[in-house]
């Protein structure tokens, strides 16, 4: 007997609370990522063209919404690593609530910018999300302020399904839906739609392999906390999951995948050149698991997806030059210049010849094995793949006043 806290009639009471507030989000289909994955049809479903730039203003004015005069006239409390704090304080603006979000130190200043923007106090305190957690929690006793957990609250449950209510509507031939888990909080209610609708549906979660908490404790059917997490996805870097996304997932997940933030970079790159779409890397989580070796999608229609989006420009620049450097498409090199800076023309001409694509030179610092008459230069270079990076870098060495130092092989 199924002992799920959110039932298939909150998430739809949920869709009828919201709908007026919320994005209707696209599903965007992707015959590219059908092809890399083997599955027969890929579909984005991408939360992260939703208001505030992700699906988590589905849950807050879902919980927030249901408030009492009394509650609302105290305000709300609520702590996040970023995206739960811009959907409260935008719930909070459409309310009328006063809104103050914690936030641990890691988040970006674009998450925190954004949620002032909205009209909430944010404050910054804990190295990790959990500190901010427990200051909240504390303040909240304190201040009589009513506290809106990030996802451990089943109005915050029903809320993030229904982003499963649309991908079924949009997507009604799908086999399996892969979603990101940081407390559990949008995998247990999309999970919660799809079972209610076709058992059959698969429902996998995806983890950074630096907060893999989810599949162990599903695993060993009881919580585990992980005492420390080591992720560049900032808004999955959850320690555990809690009760009552535990009970919801333990029955509607089939399986929890983790991924490399490597894997990450990846798909956030393909993400933004094949897909034209700005991922942060929670969102591009469930496209690393499809395009990996831990799931089998062969001939499946297959859903992802794409939570979020807000990343500085300058962490995004940062992940998809990992991400091409990982695909063989981007390398950093060293050289040795004779005839600073006139011989940077032949520089520059060479690699416009070969077509490539000049991202960074600049001077290095100098080695104690460098010549004193030559001028050490990094240079960071994009191409079609590995074999035209070192055609540009042989043609290179062969100049005159050019010497090429070192370079990944």
């Amino acid at each position: 007997m199924s002992t799920t806290p959110v039932t298939l009639e909150d998430v739809e009471a949920a869709g009828e609370r919201i709908a007026d507030v919320v994005h209707r989000t696209p599903l965007d289909r992707s015959r590219t990522f059908a092809d890399m994955s083997g599955a027969t049809s890929v579909g984005l479903k991408l939360e992260n063209v939703q208001r505030t730039g992700s699906f988590k203003i589905r849950g807050a004015y879902n919980r927030m919404a249901q408030l009492s005069a009394a509650e609302r006239a105290v305000g709300v409390i609520s702590s996040s690593a970023g995206n739960h704090a811009q959907g409260v304080a935008l719930a909070g603006e459409l309310l009328d609530i006063d809104t103050t979000i914690v936030v641990p130190d890691v988040t970006p200043a674009a998450k925190i910018e954004a949620t002032r923007g909205y009209g909430a106090d944010v404050v910054v305190e804990g190295e990790i999300y959990e500190r901010s957690y427990e200051y909240a929690l504390e303040r909240a006793d304190e201040t009589g302020e009513t506290f809106v957990h990030p996802f451990d609250d089943e109005a915050i449950i029903a809320g993030q399904g229904t982003v499963g209510l649309e991908l079924r509507e949009q997507y009604p031939e799908l086999d399996t839906v892969l979603v990101a888990i940081g407390g559990g909080g949008l995998i247990s209610g999309i999970g919660t739609v799809m079972k209610a609708v076709d058992p059959d549906i698969r429902v996998v979660g995806v983890q950074p392999e630096g907060a893999l908490h989810a599949k162990p404790s599903l695993e060993n059917d009881r919580i585990r906390e992980l005492e420390t997490v080591d992720t560049v996805a900032e808004g999955i870097a959850d320690t555990r999951m809690l009760e009552t996304t535990f009970a919801a997932a333990r029955e509607v997940v089939d399986d929890v995948v983790g991924v490399t933030d490597t894997e990450l970079a990846v798909a956030v790159t393909l993400l933004a050149e094949r897909a034209k779409t700005v991922a942060e890397s929670a969102g591009g989580a469930p496209l690393a698991a499809a395009l990996s070796d831990s799931i089998d999608l062969e001939g499946e229609h297959v859903g992802l997806v794409i939570s979020g989006g807000n990343v500085n420009l300058t962490e995004h620049a940062e992940l998809t030059r990992t991400g091409l450097g990982e695909l063989g498409r981007y390398v950093e090199a060293r050289l040795a210049v004779d005839g600073w800076p006139t011989a940077l023309g032949d520089v520059l001409e060479t690699v416009e010849d070969h077509g490539a694509e000049l991202d960074v030179l600049e001077r290095a610092r100098r080695r104690g094995v460098d010549q004193p008459n030559r001028v050490p230069v990094t240079i960071g270079l994009e191409g079609s793949g590995p074999e035209h990076l070192s055609a540009v870098l042989d043609t290179l060495s062969e100049l005159d006043d050019v010497s090429v130092l070192e370079y990944p092989q």
